[in-house]
Formats: structure tokens, sequence, C-alpha cells
């Protein structure tokens, strides 16, 4: 039975946008899912700058023990509140006082640091640029790929094969979104075979295939059964969003 909650979270089908969801899955929490519909700017109006000034998703609202409202917004911070307020007996996560808590803090920020910006350039100059700029496809592609590196070589050391001790935590799902989205990137999985392990054990857990697809069809697998013509293709329609998003962003 769902742990009833005062939650209402604010997300889109991205690879960001699904880290909440599957966290909420995994600890059992009951919340209310508003869709935000990004390709007509929602993330953009007044009422939903009151609850992340950045514009962006994902979000969330709750309330505290005391009745006071509270916003988070940025999703690794939503990851730690929700750990830190929901995660009590650390099926999740470890306790402050321990090493494994501050690996997982590293893992975290360096999944928000380094792969998903690194990836979401990669992403950009590959798929959504206005014309092929081969310098920034091989720029943060191949910082895309060392990143997986570092990844690999961590994970093959691992004995549980998560990456912090011997249970899934926020670390693993942080990263979880952006790798099961490689292909649009344009990595291929075939020299990373410990990362392509974790992906699929992963799957397996009920929480994170639930919460993927959250608010709508997780779909990035799919990507992996087309051709490099086909995922053109089908980036057109993002493209000139993409592009309009930028200058209207560029008036601001």
């Amino acid at each position: 039975m769902p742990t009833k909650t005062d939650i209402t979270l604010y997300t889109a089908q991205t690879p960001n946008g699904i880290k909440a969801s599957i966290l909420l899955a995994e600890l059992g929490l009951d919340y209310k899912l508003h869709p935000i519909k990004m390709m007509d700017n929602e993330q953009k109006e007044p009422w939903f700058l009151e609850i992340n000034p950045n514009g962006r998703i994902p979000a969330l609202t709750d309330k505290l023990p005391d009745g006071r409202q509270i916003r988070v917004f940025e999703s690794g911070a939503m990851l730690e509140y929700l750990v830190d307020r929901y995660d009590k007996g650390h099926k999740l996560s470890y306790p402050r006082d321990t090493p494994e808590h501050w690996e997982v803090t590293s893992w975290l920020m360096w999944q928000m640091s380094g792969l998903g910006a690194m990836q979401g350039q990669a992403n950009h100059f590959k798929r959504y640029a206005p014309e092929k700029i081969q310098y920034g496809i091989d720029r943060y592609g191949n910082e895309t790929r060392r990143l997986y590196r570092t990844m690999e070589t961590h994970l093959e050391k691992s004995q549980s094969g998560y990456l912090v001790g011997d249970r899934v935590t926020i670390a693993d799902i942080a990263c979880w979104g952006w790798i099961a989205s490689h292909t649009w990137a344009g990595i291929s999985l075939k020299e990373f075979p410990h990362i392509e392990k974790w992906l699929l054990k992963l799957l397996e857990r009920p929480g994170f295939e639930k919460g993927r697809h959250v608010p709508s069809q997780h779909t990035a697998f799919d990507n992996d059964k087309l051709s490099e013509e086909e995922l053109d293709k089908k980036a057109e329609s993002a493209r000139n969003w993409v592009q309009a998003g930028m200058k209207a962003d560029a008036k601001n």
C-alpha cells in the first residue's frame, strides 16, 4: 500500500524528469502528478516559475511536518530531499555519518555536473543544432564517452553491481535515465559491458519499471532499433522547438 504524502510532482518525459518518479516508486510513495506540457512552454508560465524560478523540469512541492509549504527544484536536490525526508530506514540511502553517504553524494554531483551536462550537449550538437558542427559533436561526444569510461571502470570493481555499496541509491537513479538514452547521444554500450549489465539489472526492479513511464511512456530503448537517418528524422520536430526556445531565452 503506497504511503500518502502531500507531494506534487511537476515533470516531463526526459532523463532528468524521470529521476524523481523512479525514486517515488522505489520508496512506495503516493503523490499527485502534474505533467508539464514542454512543447507548449508551460514551464515558462508565471505559476510554474513560482515553483522553479529557473523554468525547467522537474520540480516538486510538499508540506513539512509543521504544515509549511516547500518547493524543491533541480533533480539532484529533489532526490536528496526525498531520501532525507522519506527514507528513514535507509532502503535507498546511507546514514549521513557514513563514508557511503558521501560516496553517493559524490556520484550524484558527478552526474549533475558531468554526465547529464555533457550528454545533454552531445544531444544538442548531434540532434538539435540547426547545422552540423563537427567540433561540437566530437567535443561533447568524446567527453560523454570519457564519463562512461569512468563509470564503467568503477562498476567493474563493484561487488554488488551498484554504484555505491550493497544497494541501489539515488546515485544509480540519477544516472539511469541518461544511460538509457545513450543511443540518442550517439554512444554505444558495446564498449561498456558493465554499464549495460547495470542498466538492465536496474530495469528489472518494479520501481524503475513503474517510475520510468511517468508522466508518459519511456521510449528511449526504442532508439536502439533505429538507424542514424531515422534518429535524425525523429529529432526534426523537436529541433525547431529547441531553436525557438533558445531565441526566446536570449531575449530575457
